[in-house]
């Protein structure tokens, strides 16, 4: 799920490759790697994971990816500035739909720049498909799911300490998900912008590799981080909340803990 940037740049004029730029336009249009697209995924949070709200939110990533120019050949990567939670998110997207050729540019255009590799400033179209995918339900969690396994579950909020104690309100209800523990995404970025190394990241992450993980944020971004971690490391059952605290925490219906 990760690619270097030295075999990203051996590959830019490959016609099966998308790389997509998840930053902010004005920082896209003051340079990106040579053929990338600009795709603003911040755009996109999602709080709603009824049943008819995981449809709906089905129907319009398929729309987004098929805006993309998403295919099965087509390899797609999505960068950030450092190994992000955009570009996590955009990976997670793909890995929910069973899309295999994807990954994320470790350490992000900030690496990229570092080691003067080519940029360009001149905004790319996108060529739309129309992309169906397969659902993977195993990576995905509502609220639901979470509420009726509250004891069974490893749930990992991967927020800033103060949004998890309750002092950063962020939502109608402030705190965290009942039984959650608090690994700030941060933790997962080593200085020079790439993922810490293995090593590193299990002494955060020190749980038995077959535990079941929920991961959530505020908008399922940090927690896309926080899941393609998890499973660099050899997770196997690893969930993404979708919802995250911008749903459960304005639900006034579930339970909360400070």
């Amino acid at each position: 799920m990760l690619i270097s940037t030295i075999e990203l740049n051996s590959i830019l004029n490959d016609s099966n490759v998308i790389i997509a730029d998840t930053r902010s336009f004005k920082e896209y249009s003051e340079g990106h790697i040579p053929g990338a697209v600009h795709l603003d995924l911040f755009a996109f949070h999602w709080i709603d994971t009824t049943k008819e709200g995981i449809v709906n939110f089905n129907n319009q990533s398929q729309t987004l990816l098929s805006f993309l120019g998403v295919t099965p050949e087509k390899k797609v990567i999505f960068y950030d500035t450092v190994s992000g939670m955009l570009a996590a998110r955009g990976v997670w997207m793909l890995l929910y739909f069973s899309h295999p050729h994807v990954s994320m540019l470790d350490g992000g255009i900030t690496k990229w720049k570092q080691e003067n590799l080519p940029l360009e400033t001149k905004p790319n179209g996108f060529q739309p498909s129309t992309f169906s995918g397969k659902i993977n339900h195993n990576i995905i969690s509502g609220f639901e799911y979470i509420l009726d396994n509250l004891d069974n579950l490893k749930i990992l909020d991967a927020r800033s300490a103060g949004e998890y104690d309750g002092t950063a309100i962020r939502a109608a209800q402030s705190g965290h998900i009942p039984n959650s523990i608090n690994v700030d995404w941060n933790q997962n970025i080593a200085e020079d912008g790439t993922f810490k190394n293995d090593e590193a990241l299990s002494k955060i992450y020190d749980i038995p590799k077959d535990t079941e993980i929920v991961t959530y944020c505020q908008g399922a971004y940090r927690a896309a981080n926080t899941f393609l971690v998890l499973k660099k490391l050899g997770f196997k059952n690893v969930r993404v909340y979708l919802g995250s605290w911008g749903e459960w925490g304005n639900r006034l219906d579930l339970p909360v803990e400070k």
